[in-house]
């Protein structure tokens, strides 16, 4: 469960306080190997390298952090440009994935249901792979991080109409190559 943390927190951190930094690092290691590890298609090695830059990139510049959004905001921020940073540093094509299953809470289904559940699921994360990144990226916080559109236009540095189109363009291109499914 990720715990929750305040401003005398960052502000510890700020300071240098290194036990406060340990408390900000356990509350969101998770999160941010999670978002890392489905932006790089499931790649551990890249997500893990990926969460250490994060935090060192964190530790070095937590003290430009000034409250004028969440602090989870201005993370995901950091989150989000280490990965596109390091999908341009590494000049492939990147895929997406999500190592985490989506199970249908009915214990009841079929065996046949549970194929064709993790056939559609499978199909998802094929086209979502496909997207350009910064639909790719759009999609993974909405739905995956639960962001707000608000949320998204400051992590992404975009304005909200700018989230708006990008998702209507996902949802497109989910609607187009999955028609197939329904």
């Amino acid at each position: 469960m990720e715990q929750i943390i305040d401003d005398s927190t960052i502000e510890a951190c700020q300071r240098g306080d290194s036990d406060a930094f340990r408390l900000l690092f356990e509350a969101y290691k998770d999160r941010v190997y999670s978002i890392a590890l489905c932006f790089f298609d499931g790649n551990e090695a890249t997500a893990k390298d990926v969460t250490q830059d994060v935090f060192v990139k964190l530790f070095i510049s937590i003290s430009q952090f000034q409250n004028r959004s969440e602090f989870s905001t201005w993370l995901y921020r950091l989150v989000t440009n280490t990965c596109l940073d390091r999908r341009r540093a590494s000049r492939r094509l990147l895929s997406f994935g999500n190592s985490r299953e989506i199970e249908i809470p009915d214990q009841r289904r079929s065996v046949e249901e549970k194929y064709i559940q993790r056939e559609l699921e499978a199909s998802v994360r094929k086209v979502i792979a496909g997207m350009k990144p910064r639909l790719r990226i759009t999609v993974l916080l909405k739905y995956f991080e639960d962001l707000s559109y608000e949320e998204i236009a400051v992590v992404l540095g975009c304005s909200k109409g700018t989230v708006a189109s990008r998702l209507n363009r996902a949802h497109q291109i989910l609607a187009r190559k999955l028609s197939h499914h329904v």
